[in-house]
């Protein structure tokens, strides 16, 4: 092993609120990934997590083409930037939420050039001026959600009937919470991914996740994804890293250098 990301499962792990709890000095072997030598070590430290993830949910809920939208929030985490990211490549529209925090303008630039098409706060959501987005590109299939409560209300409200919301995080640790109207006027879809699962649903199947893991390292490769924002940190600093991923508007990956 070369590096590890300290992502938001790892936290709830420690915390002993994750579904998985591996014995105190055990690694989970399906957190395990195996990439090749030509890709960058920040790039391949996210990869069994946040690229595969976004790659996953892009490919599997819904039948999308260039020129539909899909909306997510947590748009600056880095299975969000990766959603961005692979999208733009595939040619999917992005709408994307994020917390109002004092450097917005700083992470809608940031998030703009990766792909983003919108950035909107979870506050806009809510206002009338939401409907000119929908002026130049349709209204979202697919919506990702990473946080829960209200924000994720506030999102569905903008997909299409028929469309798919996909949670698969809880930031805000409050349920989804979804309108009647929606189900029975709208019939929205509700469904849950969890790469682990994944993974361990797929064990078999090697040809489909090399097929994946190809996919994604090729758009490493052609410089159409990138690795989010990283902090190396040496392991004996980890206490450092964990304090610092545990921050609120927290832009910047924690990677553990082993």
């Amino acid at each position: 092993m070369l590096a590890a990301p300290i992502n938001p499962a790892d936290i709830n792990m420690i915390q002993g609120t994750y579904a998985i709890l591996s014995p105190l000095g055990v690694f989970p072997e399906e957190m395990l990934l195996k990439v090749p030598s030509d890709i960058p070590v920040l790039c391949a430290a996210t990869l069994s997590v946040n690229p595969c993830t976004a790659y996953r949910m892009l490919a599997d809920f819904e039948t999308l083409a260039p020129g539909d939208s899909i909306i997510q929030n947590a748009a600056n985490s880095g299975v969000g930037q990766a959603v961005i990211q692979i999208a733009k490549a595939s040619g999917i529209k992005t709408i994307n939420v994020v917390r109002d925090r004092p450097d917005l303008p700083k992470l809608v630039e940031r998030l703009m050039a990766l792909g983003a098409d919108h950035v909107v706060t979870e506050e806009m959501l809510r206002k009338p001026e939401m409907k000119d987005i929908f002026k130049s590109i349709p209204k979202p299939r697919l919506a990702l959600n990473c946080v829960g409560g209200k924000s994720t209300t506030d999102m569905l409200r903008h997909l299409q009937p028929k469309g798919t919301v996909v949670t698969y995080g809880g930031m805000a640790k409050q349920p989804v919470v979804v309108p009647v109207s929606a189900f029975i006027f709208r019939d929205l879809r509700l469904r849950g991914f969890w790469m682990t699962q994944w993974r361990k649903d797929h064990a078999q199947d090697q040809e489909g996740l090399a097929s994946m893991m190809d996919a994604v390292c090729q758009l490493i490769r052609r410089g159409q994804l990138t690795a989010p924002a990283c902090t190396e940190v040496p392991l004996q600093d980890y206490k450092a890293a964990l304090e610092a991923s545990m921050k609120p508007f927290t832009s910047s990956k924690q990677i553990l250098l082993l």
